[in-house]
């Protein structure tokens, strides 16, 4: 997830884009994260985070995409976090693309942050690389290694399109998952977002290694990247869970998505069924991002539920449940959204917010950033 990322919805580009790299340098960079002030921020968190309650959404890995708001924003969007109470980790981005400076006071925040909320009930905070094209081999080391000194979990985008991968591949001689295994960083306290461009044989690695990853379907086609080989990953046993990547919000379209596309690309009606994308949203999903406590409803595990109002023109059964619930259902079929036993949506309602008088505050911070 980026949390921010509803502040570019609708925002068009001045100057012309031809592919994923100009995408990034010639009009996502300098126009959309490097203008984000902590202020603005906050205004995104806020309206993305309700979306994501509204649709069913209990617990969120987000990566901060702001570089130059280093240091303290973590805990400006820790403060609207919990007033909210949804489950969240929080971490910024770190890379080598704007100064020597950012990179190194981004990954110390992340540090610091995680040390500060280690012990807090629902706010918790990891170590976040951006790729292989904006990090140095040195930079990548360092950053594992501090996270792994104190304990932290970390995260980072992979192969969203073909261009790190042909980065990688004339820089290094090596595809991005072979890089990240020279460097020691694959592991169990990792999570890959994107996965789109990789093969077989970085499968199998990311399987041996336990490494987390996030499926984000409709981010994935709007930039042009491609499909993930979620099934392969599925396949090989590794735990794939779902995000949105801050661009549709709706939880179950993403759900729809994936459920979808994956047929269409293989041209095959029986892949990726109803049920398993089901669990890449409920126990995958808490599975990839390292929390055994949430996911399922067990003995022991944290009270993170959902209720949802059933209603179909059509007979629900245990043979077609999933399909129902994915398909045909929307946010306004969620009824109750509870986070560590406290109630933050009842009776279809998000308790204590007048979502219209958020999303005004939320224009107006969106206009901020497009500079109208």
């Amino acid at each position: 997830m980026h949390f921010y990322g509803i502040l570019s919805h609708g925002i068009t580009s001045p100057v012309e884009i031809d592919g994923f790299e100009s995408f990034l340098r010639d009009f996502w960079w300098p126009l959309v994260e490097d203008e984000l002030t902590p202020e603005l921020i906050q205004a995104g968190l806020r309206m993305s985070a309700l979306e994501l309650i509204d649709s069913g959404v209990t617990a969120v890995s987000d990566i901060l995409e702001a570089p130059k708001s280093v240091p303290g924003v973590l805990r400006k969007e820790a403060e609207v976090i919990e007033e909210l109470g949804l489950r969240a980790i929080l971490s910024i981005e770190s890379s080598e693309r704007v100064s020597n400076e950012l990179a190194e006071l981004a990954l110390q925040e992340n540090i610091d942050f995680y040390e500060e909320y280690k012990e807090h009930d629902i706010i918790s905070g990891r170590q976040c690389l951006h790729t292989t094209f904006t990090c140095s081999k040195e930079y990548i080391k360092n950053s594992f290694e501090m996270a792994r000194k104190v304990g932290a979990k970390s995260q980072l985008h992979l192969s969203e399109s073909k261009y790190e991968v042909d980065y990688s591949l004339e820089k290094y001689g090596k595809r991005p998952v072979e890089l990240y295994d020279e460097l020691d960083a694959l592991g169990d306290d990792l999570l890959v977002s994107q996965a789109v461009k990789i093969n077989q044989d970085e499968i199998k690695l990311l399987k041996k290694n336990n490494v987390g990853v996030a499926h984000l379907p409709i981010s994935n086609c709007e930039v042009g990247g491609g499909i993930s080989p979620v099934p392969s990953m599925i396949k090989e046993g590794i735990s794939v869970g779902l995000g949105t990547d801050g661009y549709v919000n709706n939880f179950l379209e993403v759900m729809r998505s994936a459920f979808l596309i994956h047929k269409a690309h293989h041209e095959n009606p029986a892949v990726m069924p109803a049920e398993l994308v089901y669990k890449m949203a409920t126990q995958y999903g808490a599975q990839a991002i390292g929390n055994e406590r949430i996911g399922t409803i067990e003995k022991g595990n944290f009270a993170d539920l959902i209720t949802i109002n059933i209603s179909s023109p059509t007979p629900i059964n245990k043979d077609n449940v999933y399909e129902q619930l994915i398909l045909f259902h929307n946010p306004e079929n969620i009824s109750e959204v509870m986070v560590n036993g406290k109630m933050i949506k009842e009776n279809g309602k998000i308790k204590g917010y007048d979502l219209e008088n958020i999303k005004k505050a939320t224009r107006q911070a969106a206009k901020k950033l497009w500079g109208e």
